[in-house]
């Protein structure tokens, strides 16, 4: 984003990560530099190719797309993101390879099969396989969908991350898509962002409770957030390497360097039209909130981290079938009921908003679809039907290949 020019919500950076798998196996194929090759000539770690630029992940079966610049309208970029969807699974045909929507691989073993980036960059990988082990779920298998929203100054900063705090705990009960770990069923919508709440256990505060801290100026942010994370990761970086913004894990970031917070909660659905249909909603709420329509901004700023924490972990687990029992929160919705489903509460802010409605392929409105059927991990569950099979694994990923490819919507019944 652009330093010091864009206000809220005048601009957005949207990224998107998927894997790469092999074309008939649907295992992890390392195969993102290859890709960056073929289009750049060279082992690049992003290439430019207009509004849609691709890039590297620490991972090398994973690349991500995402808008060259920020973007001044969210309307354009499902179809300019299933262009580039195209594209890339055209470089991976002769490779044998495709690319596999969803959060977590279902049956990968990162222990055997993480590779990490090898090329520019790769100081910083080192360093945090060095320290926290990459071999593992958290950092080797996950992918997700990455939402930039710019600020200017202080005030603009407060109004922004009071909303966003807010906000967190439920946006898995729209994006959960993630029910399966090492070919079994976790009990969880959301495996990817259990995995990611651990995945720093070494140094715990560059995660924290995943939910931020009240922080609501710069400086204190840098007290109660990065002196503490810089400090706690010193003895394991000697050299610094590691001693900068984008070190904070939480879920949403704040990254001063680019004026912008960076949300980062969000599974990657099946198709691009789903993800950007979730990012339109949420980016209409959030302007609701910065706004104050369900509850002032000193309201918002003194809700407190840890029930925010709980409510946030019980998603994780039910996704929109989560029941809502703090009446407090609810309030800061402007509901009076003693308790409503994440789902309900959902439909009952999109109803309130009406965001601009986003199509797929087959003209399904995304949001109707996760709405009616579950967020996609519960669609993935119908599908199996308790038969976790290699086969039956493998015909449901491989449509959701397909999904992806396409650009439609997986439902949970054909």
């Amino acid at each position: 984003m652009s330093r010091n020019t864009l206000g809220l919500f005048e601009a957005y950076g949207i990224e998107l990560e998927y894997m790469i798998v092999g074309a008939e196996s649907l295992s992890t194929a390392a195969l993102s530099d290859q890709v960056l090759k073929a289009i750049a000539g060279s082992y690049e770690s992003e290439v430019e190719l207009g509004p849609i630029s691709w890039s590297n992940e620490l991972a090398l079966h994973v690349i991500e797309l995402k808008t060259t610049g920020p973007a001044p309208d969210l309307a354009p970029l499902p179809a300019l993101f299933q262009e580039n969807v195209v594209h890339i699974n055209r470089l991976l045909a002769p490779l044998g390879a495709r690319l596999m929507p969803t959060a977590m691989h279902p049956w990968m073993d990162p222990l055997t099969e993480l590779q990490l980036w090898p090329h520019d960059y790769n100081a910083v990988y080192e360093a945090f396989n060095r320290i926290f082990d990459c071999r593992g779920h958290g950092w080797a298998n996950l992918q997700s969908v990455h939402i930039n929203l710019p600020f200017n100054g202080d005030e603009e900063f407060g109004r922004l991350h009071a909303a966003i705090r807010l906000l967190l705990p439920i946006l898995p009960a729209l994006a959960a898509s993630s029910p399966l770990k090492e070919g079994v069923a976790t009990g969880l919508c959301d495996t990817r962002l259990e995995v990611y709440r651990h995945n720093a256990r070494a140094v715990p505060s560059i995660s924290g409770q995943v939910i931020p801290e009240p922080a609501f100026t710069r400086a204190a942010y840098d007290e109660l957030i990065f002196r503490r994370i810089y400090a706690d990761i010193a003895p394991h970086d000697p050299q610094g390497e590691l001693q900068h913004e984008w070190l904070n894990a939480r879920g949403a970031i704040a990254r001063f360097d680019r004026q912008a917070i960076e949300i980062r909660v969000l599974d990657i659905q099946e198709c691009p039209a789903a993800d950007l249909a979730i990012c339109t909603a949420i980016v209409r709420v959030l302007q609701q909130l910065t706004d104050e329509r369900w509850a002032s901004l000193a309201d918002q700023q003194a809700v407190a981290t840890e029930p925010l924490a709980q409510l946030f972990q019980a998603v994780v687990r039910n996704g929109e079938q989560t029941r809502i029992t703090n009446a407090d929160y609810l309030r800061m919705w402007g509901r009076e009921e003693s308790q409503l489903t994440a789902g309900q509460l959902w439909r009952e802010l999109l109803d309130q908003i009406d965001p601009p409605q986003v199509v797929d392929a087959q003209g399904a409105f995304p949001l109707e679809v996760i709405l009616k059927e579950g967020v996609l991990a519960r669609r993935i569950l119908a599908r199996l039907q308790n038969v976790l099979s290699t086969d039956r694994l493998h015909e449901v990923y491989g449509e959701l290949c397909e999904c992806l490819a396409d650009g439609h919507m997986f439902r949970k019944s054909r």
